[in-house]
């Protein structure tokens, strides 16, 4: 295994378990559950293996396991134990954990196993909604608290990608059975953020739509150029970094002037900043959606 990070605080385990630094110390102290070391300042700094403990033992614990039984399993039977409650049980707990550990050590086989065991029983669309967002949503209480480095952000979200990328291609071989809509999906210049953007490509593809899939970083001047092709475009982005809030309302209005000058085309979004709209402010051809799911009740 490749140690990147040998060692983690008391902060770092509450922010990856879940569970509360007062309890980690609770039951450190009258279990022995783990066994940190200390700094020359007398600060409790905790292993991998202490992480990867403190893991399963969460695993059970919110199974339904009280803490003073799985004091007496044990260290090395532990792991046994949490197979078999997965094997039993949902893996989705379990595979959170994995993800993060694989993620902590920049660990490409401990990924592609826990993503292909979770592919046995679920559809890739399935694994996105069960663990990705959950994970994904994690990742940014994990990076603001410096428990991750950025290093480690890159690295997991650009494998999730992949796999978006990977079911994506599959679908795209399929014709179209849907006609009255063409989507076009870019995200704002300067926006870099494309996870959303290309899950969302993925759903629309799933639906049975044509979409053209612009990427990152995409001018307003350089859509129109669509129209010429496409009859009842909806353009569709995802707005997590920019426009910031100050510059919302004058993207918009950008995009009706240099994009929207005849009327007749729509944009759709989502993301973020999304939450500094009213949309009762808005033009009627342009829509907000709070997530993924509301505007899939909408193709």
């Amino acid at each position: 295994m490749n140690n990147v990070k040998k060692f983690f605080s008391i902060r770092d385990l509450e922010n990856l378990t879940g569970i509360k630094a007062h309890t980690i110390r609770i039951w450190e102290k009258r279990y022995r559950l783990l066994s940190p070391e200390r700094t020359s300042t007398n600060i409790r700094t905790y292993s991998l293996a202490s992480l990867q403990k403190l893991l399963n033992v969460t695993l059970l614990y919110n199974n339904g396991y009280k803490i003073s039984k799985i004091a007496k399993i044990p260290e090395e039977e532990i792991p046994q134990i949490v197979r078999e409650l997965v094997a039993k049980n949902s893996a989705k707990s379990h595979a959170m954990n994995a993800f993060k550990l694989s993620m902590i050590n920049f660990d490409l086989a401990m990924f592609q196993r826990t993503y292909n065991s979770l592919l046995v029983d679920r559809s890739f669309r399935d694994v996105f909604w069960e663990v990705f967002i959950p994970l994904l949503n994690e990742l940014g209480l994990l990076w603001q608290t410096d428990t991750i480095s950025p290093a480690h952000e890159h690295f997991i979200t650009n494998l999730i990608k992949q796999k978006i990328y990977t079911s994506t291609e599959k679908i795209q071989t399929i014709e179209p059975t849907k006609k009255d809509k063409v989507f076009v999906l870019f995200l704002p210049d300067n926006e870099i953020h494309e996870i959303g953007l290309l899950f969302v490509n993925y759903e629309i593809l799933l639906k049975g739509y044509k979409t053209v899939y612009l990427g990152q970083t995409m001018p307003l001047e350089n859509l129109p150029d669509l129209k010429k092709y496409y009859e009842n475009v909806h353009f569709l982005s995802y707005f997590t970094v920019v426009p910031t809030k100050d510059q919302l309302h004058d993207y918009i209005k950008d995009f009706n002037e240099q994009v929207n000058e005849d009327g007749k085309s729509h944009l759709w979004i989502l993301g973020r900043q999304t939450q500094h709209l009213q949309e009762a402010d808005l033009p009627p051809q342009i829509k907000t959606f709070q997530s993924v799911e509301q505007l899939s009740t909408l193709l």
